[in-house]
């Protein structure tokens, strides 16, 4: 079973998205917030929680705010940005603070339930016009700044190679297959790298390789 968190101020939206998720045995909602505050303040007397759904604009504290704390307290637990807005602006911000996943409020419940599992695993999903906004930031090198460091991060030879199959936007699975190694590994080696880079997701770990010249 997976235990979800949703943080949502919008009723309906709130509705929606439980609806969608209902059509799944294996999700099991354990709380709903309608802001930051109110998840947090649940979570520190309750975080058996895999994964948080949260919208971006809430009052008192909002999604991102809440993100960067989430991750902060609880870096193991995953958090999904579910949201209508697709600018560059919060897609930076989100990210940035250590979102996993990113997806609009309009995908559909199959994608979502894709979305959390691959998140799960290690992934990071993007809705296909928020990829291309990714895309497009990376390639103009604008943000995602990396600190200047004299120090040489030092990768395994495997890290290495899964680090090159990461650039390229395979999945787990994928790069488990083309590297003979089983889906856990591939895993394991994921966080190292994350670990190495200072890395929250797939996009921050791939400029950060790009920066240090590691690819």
């Amino acid at each position: 079973m997976t235990n979800i968190a949703i943080a949502e101020d919008n009723i309906f939206s709130l509705k929606a998205l439980e609806e969608k998720l209902s059509a799944f045995d294996d999700i099991v909602i354990v709380y709903t917030a309608q802001n930051g505050t109110e998840l947090l303040d649940y979570m520190e007397q309750n975080n058996a929680i895999d994964l948080i759904l949260t919208d971006i604009e809430m009052p008192i504290m909002n999604g991102i705010e809440a993100v960067e704390k989430i991750k902060q307290s609880y870096p193991h637990i995953k958090v999904v940005m579910i949201t209508i807005y697709d600018d560059d602006d919060y897609i930076f911000n989100a990210i940035k603070a250590g979102a996993d996943s990113y997806i609009l409020k309009e995908t559909k419940a199959d994608k979502i339930y894709e979305t959390i599992n691959d998140t799960l695993n290690g992934g990071s999903v993007m809705s296909p016009s928020i990829a291309l906004k990714t895309l497009q930031l990376l390639k103009n090198a604008t943000f995602l700044k990396t600190e200047n460091t004299t120090e040489k991060i030092a990768l395994s030879e495997r890290e290495n190679e899964i680090l090159e199959q990461l650039s390229k936007g395979f999945s787990n699975k994928i790069i488990a297959e083309n590297l003979i190694i089983s889906p856990f590994t591939v895993k394991r080696h994921i966080e190292n790298i994350y670990q190495k880079l200072q890395a929250h997701n797939r996009i921050e770990v791939i400029e950060k390789a790009r920066k240090s010249g590691l690819i």
